[in-house]
């Protein structure tokens, strides 16, 4: 069964809910009524997708939508099934996109793949940036992608901002470890103790929020290798600030 129906229900009441008469009148895996694709954009599309369904078996549909919407009209006139991805593209809510999941999909990609799908593809944000078909046909390639795989945990690829927010937080970590790092005792470097008792902390904020979300997004080294850098060089300078600014072990400050 498909999932999620509730994104065709139209916002004016007084629309149709169910009009089949917007439907076309020959087989196509898109009916754009919103126009949010040019004549060779929605042609390329409907071959796309008609030969993922030849090679793959998955049925990948497009509505996009904006004062008119067949509704419920479309999952008979598409067959959707367990084995069928509805994206509905309209521009009225907050986030351009919805998907309406069939329960085979989710067997592969789960509940998180696709809020996360909608969060990068379908924001305000990234929709000014690529227009409304960059956002409906990058969707689609990455669901593509995910399904010539055999599945994802998340949506590949790796957006400029979160991966800003990956090098922040390698750098926060590296700050924490530098100043735990930092020798109490006399005749010792670094204070492996303290090093060890925030390593939670830390490892948290480098491990799992700087390199997991590159890790398992993309293959490309260069972020890796920056956020490893940011780290270290934010550890060495917080350390360095703390052998300078802070008492050196054996003393006190005078009061």
């Amino acid at each position: 069964m498909v999932c999620c129906l509730m994104a065709f229900m139209p916002v004016d009441p007084a629309m149709a809910y169910n009009n089949a008469d917007l439907l076309p009148d020959h087989p196509t895996p898109v009916i754009d009524l919103a126009k949010a694709l040019t004549d060779q954009q929605r042609q390329q599309l409907e071959s796309e997708l008609d030969q993922f369904e030849v090679d793959s078996g998955w049925k990948l549909r497009v509505l996009t939508q904006y004062d008119r919407t067949p509704g419920l009209a479309v999952k008979e006139y598409w067959e959707l099934d367990e084995r069928s991805l509805l994206l509905v593209a309209d521009p009225r809510g907050g986030n351009l996109l919805n998907f309406n999941v069939g329960e085979a999909l989710f067997a592969l990609m789960p509940r998180t793949y696709w809020v996360e799908l909608q969060t990068r593809f379908g924001n305000q944000y990234y929709v000014k940036d690529h227009g409304e078909d960059g956002a409906i046909v990058d969707s689609l390639a990455a669901v593509e992608l995910c399904l010539n795989r055999g599945g994802c945990q998340v949506v590949p690829g790796l957006p400029e901002e979160q991966w800003l927010l990956t090098f922040a937080t390698s750098v926060l970590g590296g700050l924490v470890a530098g100043f735990a790092a930092y020798p109490r005792k006399e005749g010792t470097i670094i204070a492996w103790t303290w090093l060890l008792l925030m390593a939670p902390l830390w490892l948290l904020l480098f491990a799992l929020f700087g390199l997991a979300p590159i890790l398992t997004r993309t293959s490309d080294f260069v972020p890796l290798v920056s956020n490893c850098a940011g780290f270290i060089g934010s550890a060495l300078t917080a350390y360095l600030i703390a052998l300078k600014t802070l008492p050196k072990p054996g003393t006190t400050k005078a009061s």
